[in-house]
């Protein structure tokens, strides 16, 4: 584990994401820091925008076996993507864009918001491979936004309940906690980027947040 930055952000979460098989990062990254995050991560970095967006995080959806982005991702991308990353890539059909806030996934399960049908859960299960259920963390439906997730634990906003930790730990099959980064930043996916062998957490994290995600994705 250890602290980055990303486009001179602590919020790396919203600009980066990362499975077991590959990750993105926006263009624009010096290309000896993606050398170095690729070695860390072990797995091969794609570094392009999404939909003209460097918000990747925050628009994608993604585990080991497939990508969801944007419906107006242009076909032109989405061909490109399923070639560099050799996985499922498939436009996420919603008036909602932010996939990435609207599903946790990792290679096992996926909780999705409640914001989206049947029809959409159905594409989450095709896309990425695994049972998709919906649920909301701390009351909210963006559990995407609220937690992080690799094969190895999940981290989600403090004030999640009982009920939701056990959801999330039953659906994806890792162990759990709640905790915050980024100095006191809830919304725990902004700050964190990794998968089963790192994990990449906001610069202004601190000493006692990192404890406890070095606990939960030990």
């Amino acid at each position: 584990m250890t602290r980055a930055s990303v486009m001179g952000s602590p919020n790396i979460g919203v600009f980066a994401r990362a499975t077991d098989s590959y990750a993105i990062f926006p263009e624009g990254i010096p290309e000896r820091k993606l050398e170095r995050v690729s070695r860390f991560l072990g797995v091969k970095i794609v570094s392009l925008d999404l939909g003209y967006s460097k918000l990747i995080g925050v628009l994608s959806a993604a585990n080991s076996k497939g990508l969801l982005v944007p419906h107006y991702v242009t076909s032109e991308e989405e061909k490109l993507l399923r070639e560099k990353l050799k996985v499922e890539v498939e436009r996420l059909k919603s008036k909602y864009t932010s996939a990435g806030n609207l599903v946790l996934a990792n290679d096992v399960g996926a909780v999705v918001s409640p914001l989206l049908g049947r029809r959409e859960l159905a594409t989450v299960e095709d896309v990425l491979g695994v049972e998709a259920v919906h649920g909301s963390v701390a009351g909210i439906p963006l559990p995407g936004s609220m937690a992080a997730a690799t094969n190895r634990g999940a981290m989600l906003h403090p004030r999640a309940s009982d009920e939701e930790l056990k959801l999330v730990s039953d659906v994806l099959k890792v162990r759990v906690g709640v905790g915050t980064v980024n100095g006191g930043v809830s919304y725990v996916s902004s700050g964190i980027v990794g998968n089963s062998r790192a994990v990449l957490v906001g610069s202004l994290t601190t000493g006692p947040e990192l404890m406890t995600v070095s606990t939960i994705f030990e």
